[in-house]
């Protein structure tokens, strides 16, 4: 069972996400919060899998909850995904980079918000397809000023094969087929390299990618 925490400011946008996770036979919402002090007290008080967190919300935003929630070495199972009816990179860059698993606007169809919260819970990164290529573009921009991060020239020829793959959104199948691995030799190298890289996970693992250099926009893995 995936467990999801709700922090929205409005009452009606949680109560149309719960109904429709709750609907969901592997999905359960546990609580409900409407400010971003709520919303990192219930994550650490709960664990729950997953954090669909909204961005505005009374004093503590979104970003903010974002990053004390990651921070706290009890909610190391906890994932974040951003979910904003504001679209702008910005708010892309900083969720991100404060530790969210994914960001989705609030447009989102019904059954990709679903998708969203199995994606998040297994670990893997998810952006809306609107805003990925844009934030790909701005952190590659970047990167002339940004250091290359530590344990970059620890990776083997493989693992760097992987994180560029990683990076152009591959899934561990999808790697697996391209490289001609096995999945679990895949998840295997995914798990050395984010240990390398200091990525908490497959979110990160894509803007330190592009942050270094390794890959950049319109690359293929």
């Amino acid at each position: 069972m995936i467990r999801v925490l709700l922090a929205d400011d409005q009452a009606l946008v949680r109560g149309g996400f719960r109904a429709l996770l709750d609907a969901e036979d592997d999905i359960e919402v546990v609580a409900e919060a409407a400010t971003g002090t709520d919303a990192v007290r219930l994550a650490l008080e709960h664990l729950p899998d997953v954090v669909l967190m909204d961005v505005r919300m009374p004093g503590l935003d979104g970003l903010e909850a974002t990053r004390r929630v990651v921070a706290d070495p009890r909610a190391g199972g906890v994932h974040v995904v951003v979910v904003t009816t504001f679209e702008l990179d910005e708010y892309v860059a900083q969720a991100i980079r404060g530790g969210a698993s994914g960001f989705l606007v609030k447009d989102t169809e019904p059954a990709d918000l679903v998708r969203a919260v199995r994606v998040a819970a297994a670990g893997d990164a998810l952006l809306s397809p609107t805003v990925t290529r844009r934030l790909l573009a701005r952190v590659a921009d970047a990167t002339r000023d940004v250091a290359p991060p530590r344990g970059l020239d620890d990776l083997t020829a493989r693992e760097r094969e992987v994180l560029v793959a990683v990076a152009g959104g591959l899934s561990n199948d999808e790697i697996a087929r391209s490289l001609y691995l096995s999945e679990s030799t895949v998840k295997t190298h995914v798990s050395r390299v984010m240990a390398k890289l200091g990525a908490r996970d497959r979110a990160q693992l894509v803007v330190t990618a592009y942050e270094a250099g390794v890959v950049r926009p319109g690359w293929t893995a």
